[in-house]
C-alpha cells in the first residue's frame, strides 16, 4: 500500500504547497520581515523604501515598483481600506488569499486614482457597506495579503512614493482589545518532509479551500492532513508515504517551473495565464471572465503551485504579463559564460511601463552588479533608441565597451540565469497574442 499511498501524497504535497508556502512567507514578514520590508504585525502595512536589490531575497521579486504589503486577519472583524489619490502615477493593491487565489485589485486598472474607501469582511460576514461611496471586499479566506505596488521613478522618485505609502490606512471597524487570531501555531521537529505536511494540516483546517477543491483535500485524509491529530501520531508506513511523496513532489514541481504551461514563442514562456487557477472568488478588479479561468481540474493545482514557486503574489495577466526565458534563439541555456542581445522592435504595447529583469537560478534571486542595475525598461534613464526606435538590450556579466550597449547593459550572473519580462496594464493587441517578443540572440 506504500506506493499508491506515496503517489497521493505526491499529489497532496502539489495541492498543498502554495497554502505552505504562502503562509511561511506571511510568518515571515510578521516576524522578521522580507528584505527592504520591515516585519508588520497583522492588520498594518509593511513599506519597501527602496527599490528592491539583491539582499530582498524573495523569489522573482521586481525592481521596477516599490512595494506595501500588508498581511491581513479579519478575526477582527471587518477592517476599512483607505487609499489615496495617485495622481497619474500607476499602482495597484492585489489581494491574495491563503491558497494565492487573487480575488480582488484596487488601483489604477481596477478603481482609478481617486482616493477610495473599502470594507475588508470575513468570508461569513453579513450586512452592507458602512458609509457611501465604500465598496465591500469579501476575503475567502480569515487571512489573506494585500501586495501594494507603487510605480517608481528612480531614486529621487523614492520621496513622492513614500507619502503615498504613509496615506494607506488600514482601520478596524470593531473596537476590540483582542488582537488579531494570526497564523496558527505549527510544532516542528518532525523532519523536512512532516513538516511541510504539519503545515498542510493546520493551515487548510484554519483555511479551507473552495468549496470545490474539498473533494481533493478530504481525498488526503488517508494520509492523516484532514485530521485533527498531528503527523507525529500518524502510522510509520503513512510518514513513509509523506517522506517519500514529499520528493516525488518536490521534484515534478521544480521541473514544472521550468517548463511552464503556457505557450512558448521565440523561446519564451508566455504566461498570461499562469495565475488564472481562482475562479470562484471575484471582488472589485478580478474579472470573472471565461477567458481569464483555468478551469482544468487535472492541471489547475501543478499550475498553482508552479505559480507560487516561480513568482508567488504575481499578477493575472490583464494587471501585468509575465513572459519568462531559460533559452537563447538556438534553444541553448542562457549563461554567464557569453554575452547575448535582445532587440525589441516595437517595443512592448502597454498602458502603464514594461521592463526586463534578471534573476539567477535555482533562487530566482535578483543579480549582484557593478552597475547596481537589476532591470531594464522604458523607464530607465540614459537608455539609447535604435535609429528606428527599436531598442537592443545587452545581456553579461561585464560591462560592454561599446557606449550604447553600455548605456543599454543588462548585467547577468556568471552562471545559469533567466528574465523576466513584466508588462504592466498591457494593450489587448499584447493578450490576444498579437506582439511578440523576440529570441535572445547569442553574440559570442
Amino acid at each position: 500500500m506504500t506506493g499508491p499511498l506515496s503517489e497521493l501524497a505526491s499529489e497532496a504535497y502539489v495541492f498543498g504547497f502554495p497554502l505552505v508556502f504562502n503562509g511561511e512567507q506571511i510568518l515571515r514578514l510578521t516576524t522578521t520581515g522580507i528584505g527592504s520590508l520591515p516585519p508588520a504585525s497583522f492588520n498594518s502595512f509593511s513599506h519597501a523604501r527602496s527599490l528592491a536589490d539583491p539582499r530582498d531575497t524573495f523569489v522573482s521579486i521586481n525592481n521596477d515598483t516599490v512595494y506595501s504589503i500588508a498581511p491581513v486577519d479579519l478575526s477582527v472583524g471587518p477592517i476599512l481600506l483607505s487609499v489615496p489619490d495617485a495622481g497619474d502615477r500607476y499602482y495597484v493593491l492585489q489581494f491574495v488569499d491563503a491558497w494565492t487565489n487573487n480575488f480582488a485589485y484596487v488601483g489604477t486598472r481596477a478603481t482609478g486614482n481617486g482616493r477610495g474607501d473599502f470594507l475588508l469582511v470575513p468570508p461569513e460576514w453579513e450586512g452592507g457597506p458602512e458609509g457611501d461611496g465604500v465598496t465591500v471586499i469579501r476575503f475567502p479566506t480569515r487571512i489573506a495579503t494585500i501586495v501594494g505596488r507603487w510605480a517608481c521613478d528612480g531614486e529621487e522618485d523614492l520621496a513622492a512614493v513614500e507619502e503615498l505609502q504613509n496615506s494607506l490606512a488600514l482601520t478596524p471597524i470593531r473596537k476590540s482589545l483582542t488582537p488579531p487570531q494570526g497564523m496558527p501555531v505549527v510544532a516542528g521537529g518532525l523532519g523536512e518532509a512532516l513538516d511541510f505536511f504539519e503545515r498542510f494540516r493546520t493551515w487548510a483546517i484554519a483555511f479551507p479551500p473552495a468549496e470545490r477543491d474539498r473533494a481533493a483535500l478530504d481525498s488526503y485524509s488517508v494520509l492523516g492532513l484532514t485530521s485533527a491529530y498531528t503527523l507525529a501520531e500518524a502510522p510509520e508506513e503513512v510518514r513513509q508515504a509523506l517522506e517519500a511523496g514529499y520528493a516525488a513532489g518536490k521534484q515534478a514541481l521544480e521541473m514544472a517551473v521550468r517548463t511552464g504551461d503556457g505557450p512558448v514563442v521565440n523561446n519564451w514562456q508566455v504566461n498570461l495565464h499562469i495565475f488564472d487557477y481562482n475562479i470562484d472568488f471575484f471582488e472589485v478588479g478580478a474579472l470573472d471572465d471565461p477567458a481569464w479561468k483555468h478551469t482544468d481540474a487535472k492541471t489547475r493545482y501543478a499550475t498553482r503551485a508552479a505559480a507560487a514557486l516561480g513568482g508567488l503574489w504575481g499578477n493575472h495577466g490583464y494587471e501585468a504579463a509575465y513572459f519568462f526565458t531559460y533559452l537563447d534563439a538556438a534553444g541553448d541555456a542562457l549563461t554567464g559564460e557569453h554575452t547575448y542581445t535582445l532587440r525589441l522592435h516595437p517595443t512592448p504595447p502597454v498602458r502603464a511601463f514594461w521592463s526586463i529583469t534578471m534573476y539567477d537560478l535555482p533562487n530566482f534571486y535578483l543579480v549582484e552588479n557593478e552597475a547596481a542595475r537589476y532591470s531594464i525598461g522604458d523607464r530607465t534613464r540614459g537608455i539609447v533608441y535604435d535609429d528606428d526606435g527599436g531598442l537592443t538590450i545587452t545581456m553579461s556579466t561585464t560591462r560592454p565597451t561599446d557606449p550604447t550597449a553600455a548605456a543599454n547593459w543588462l548585467p547577468t550572473p556568471q552562471g545559469a540565469f533567466r528574465p523576466i519580462m513584466r508588462l504592466y496594464a498591457p494593450e489587448q493587441i499584447l493578450l490576444d497574442g498579437g506582439y511578440e517578443v523576440p529570441a535572445i540572440e547569442r553574440v559570442d
